[in-house]
């Protein structure tokens, strides 16, 4: 008769301690190989880097569908198939700003601004045109304007004021072939190469209203109630704001391109930092409104967390939306105006979402959290926006 013999047990190959589960008790070590398929070694480098693995995949959808359901699971002791909220809410703050820095380059590439140099390139520049004469008084300014750039710029913006003036070209030859006139011959209308006139003022910065000179310029922040060292910080940010600023009127278009790429680069990488320090503000909102309610100040930062993760997530999906939508709509109309609607629903889920999940999680009549709904938003809406403001200027000065 065969017998039933204990298996062999398992010991901690670290400390030789016997294991009674995937983690010895003695020294903290993993039962499991290091050596593993490239996909888990992926996984542990998200999660290593991110503080992402698997449980994103738990914690999106209801954080998106369910209002207040992972605050109340994470209440009730049930966190572990769940992203902590800190983690979870800062993920998606990354993603959804770099999603929208990216959403506003490509909104200037489309409205014709040239990444290198600046350059403005309308597609429909000719579109108003509506005779032959039109087309080429309209292509002899546009380009009467690259000479001028040409004379003011570096050699090495000169490529892409040629490309930009083929391209004007282009464009003028479609809108003569649609009024029925024959195409530009060669040589009708001189090159920006031919003549490069460089008109009275435009060779300095300083020359011009607007280009040298500001009515900040030579003054200084004080404050008698700031240490030296943050009026010298104030003052080193004006500085920078208002040089950026005058760059973007600087007749160099290498110039005002980098001044707007210090704008747009320094206000995206300031609106994190300004939105973790909001998450603390809100809590302590909700703990001022939810007083009565005797619930840990911890409570409302959980609250706090998941609320903001899912407005991260939000515009994550709204900027997302508006981009397939704008590429879509040339090649397929009706795929483009689907999205459209869709990111409109969103967006109107977005005060739907928080609104339901505040009654859930507190618990009051709808009255009442209609009442400190409108009171919290208010006030959060004003903070928002001063916190925004000086993420702004901060950003400007980059």
């Amino acid at each position: 008769m065969n017998e039933l013999t204990d298996a062999e047990k398992l010991y901690c190959a670290n400390c030789a301690t016997s294991l009674e589960g995937e983690f010895c008790h003695h020294c903290g070590q993993s039962v499991h190989s290091v050596l593993k398929p490239v996909h888990h070694m992926l996984e542990d480098g998200m999660d290593m880097f991110l503080h992402v693995d698997g449980r994103i995949f738990h914690s999106v959808p209801p954080l998106l569908t369910k209002p207040g359901f992972l605050t109340m699971e994470y209440f009730s002791g049930r966190r572990q198939r769940y992203v902590a909220p800190f983690r979870l809410m800062f993920v998606l703050c990354l993603l959804a700003f770099f999603a929208m820095h990216i959403a506003v380059d490509v909104q200037l590439e489309g409205r014709g601004i040239d990444l290198t140099t600046g350059q403005h390139v309308d597609k429909d520049t000719f579109a108003d045109a509506d005779t032959p004469q039109e087309v080429r008084k309209e292509l002899a300014d546009q380009l009467r304007g690259l000479a001028i750039a040409r004379g003011t710029t570096p050699a090495v913006a000169h490529p892409a004021l040629d490309a930009s003036e083929r391209q004007l070209r282009v464009l003028a030859d479609k809108r003569l072939a649609a009024l029925g006139a024959p195409p530009l011959a060669p040589g009708a209308i001189p090159a920006t190469g031919a003549s490069a006139p460089t008109p009275q003022g435009i060779g300095t910065e300083a020359e011009g209203p607007g280009h040298g000179s500001s009515k900040l310029d030579g003054k200084k922040f004080e404050s008698d109630w700031l240490p030296q060292f943050m009026n010298e910080r104030v003052n080193t940010y004006l500085q920078r704001m208002l040089a950026n600023v005058r760059g973007l009127k600087n007749p160099d278009p290498a110039a005002r391109q980098a001044a707007r790429d210090h704008l747009v680069t320094g206000v995206f990488s300031v609106l994190p930092q300004a939105m973790v320090v909001m998450i603390p503000i809100f809590a302590l909102l909700l703990k001022l409104f939810y007083l009565f309610k005797r619930r840990l100040y911890m409570e409302h930062l959980i609250v706090a967390l998941h609320s903001h993760a899912f407005l991260f997530l939000a515009l994550l999906l709204v900027t997302l939306l508006g981009m397939l939508s704008t590429w879509l709509r040339p090649h397929a109309a009706w795929a483009g105006h689907g999205l459209g609607f869709l990111q409109a629903a969103v967006v109107l889920w977005m005060p739907a979402y928080l609104l339901v999940m505040q009654k859930r999680v507190y618990r009051q009549g709808w009255a009442m959290t209609l009442l400190k709904y409108w009171c919290v938003g208010w006030c959060y809406f004003w903070l928002l926006v001063v916190v925004l403001t000086v993420a702004a200027v901060m950003g400007a000065g980059h």
